[in-house]
């Protein structure tokens, strides 16, 4: 009977999701309504966990965390293009704002909410500095390439690329994120994986789903993921609205929107820390950080030939330097294969900052 509760709650919230969004899309929602949307958002990010989880084990890592990152990153594409396109004139940093905010999130809040928690468990967190490392490095690469740059390059006034610097920067993204998906699925899977010796606990899940099983959790997880992207978008109006009353700057309507289409990825990761998996933690944080910048960059310069204006991209002084910060900690982490709840603290300490300082700059 219990599974059969579980499964029923992980059917109905991502269909109640879609339903929901059917019906609230395109209207302006008063404060009651938006508190309803709002729960249901939270119900559908929690059956995107439970359904990724179950497609996870069926295909095993890395690809398992592989596909929660491109699913959601793919859905945060359509959301930024999608805000972009209905007012570019309110939208031209969205996506740089979006992405940092996503970077930030990824390799500092869910990177350090996963060595905190595994730490705990165990006092010591423990994984392949090999392939994260690799991970890392690719993440400080593509941020440089798409979101450092465009500050300091001539051909544009502002923090903006020429029409052929977008186009390298967008293939450049394309090539990396490819290289490194063959690295980590095909030519150097082991880097990827749990420490061996490190006894992982029970995820609940006796026996492989079934070929069905999975096929059936990978459409619900999408309808899911279509739920929170498409709700958060429904809500961010009212989102507006409330960031521009108490007087946050503009930029704070990236940080909210990356913090509600990273939640499904947020809670799977500290929820396979807690199973002493922190590999596969950071495998879903930095490889969400990855996808986000290799995919959306593209996507972005694809889309600016539709989007009248100029698309900014360069980061500000602050935000270069959180990101250098974040890099720094980050490597220093990541090279002795373990970390303790300080490693996680400091990353966690990078986070507030880049909140406090995106919402008091």
């Amino acid at each position: 009977m219990a599974g059969l509760g579980k499964r029923y709650w992980s059917v109905v919230l991502p269909v109640l999701g879609a339903a929901v969004l059917a019906v609230t899309w395109g209207h302006q929602l008063g404060p009651v309504p938006a508190v309803l949307v709002g729960a249901v958002l939270i119900g559908a990010v929690l059956a995107a966990v439970h359904h990724a989880e179950i497609v996870a084990h069926r295909v095993g890592e890395p690809f398992g965390s592989l596909i929660l990152a491109i699913s959601v990153t793919i859905i945060e594409v359509g959301l930024i293009v999608t805000l972009m396109l209905s007012s570019p004139e309110k939208s031209a940093a969205l996506a740089r704002d979006t992405v940092f905010a996503a970077v930030m999130i990824t390799c500092n809040g869910i990177f350090g909410l996963s060595l905190l928690v595994g730490a705990l468990r165990r006092r010591v967190a423990v994984f392949n500095a090999e392939g994260t490392g690799a991970a890392l490095a690719t993440v400080a690469t593509l941020a440089t390439l798409s979101l450092v740059l465009p500050t300091f390059t001539t051909s544009e006034p502002g923090p903006v690329f020429s029409s052929s610097q977008l186009t390298f920067a967008a293939v450049a993204s394309l090539v990396l994120y490819g290289v490194f998906v063959m690295v980590q699925t095909v030519r150097h899977p082991d880097d990827f994986l749990p420490v061996e010796g490190v006894a992982a606990v029970d995820d609940g899940h006796e026996e492989p789903p079934t070929r069905r099983q999975a096929l059936r959790s990978l459409g619900l997880l999408l309808i899911a993921l279509v739920g929170v992207v498409g709700l958060a978008k429904v809500d961010t109006p009212n989102i507006e609205s409330g960031i521009a009353a108490v007087g946050l700057p503009q930029s704070a309507v990236g940080v909210v929107i990356a913090m509600l289409v990273l939640l499904p990825e947020t809670i799977a990761a500290v929820r396979t820390a807690r199973r002493d998996r922190v590999q596969i933690s950071l495998n879903l944080a930095l490889g969400s950080a990855m996808a986000s910048i290799g995919l959306t960059i593209p996507a972005i310069a694809l889309a600016s030939i539709w989007i009248p204006g100029p698309l900014m991209l360069g980061l500000g002084a602050t935000q270069m330097v959180l990101l250098a910060l974040t890099v720094v900690v980050g490597a220093l982490t990541v090279v002795p294969g373990r970390a303790t709840l300080l490693q996680g603290c400091v990353h966690l300490v990078l986070f507030s900052a880049f909140v406090f300082l995106a919402v008091s700059p």
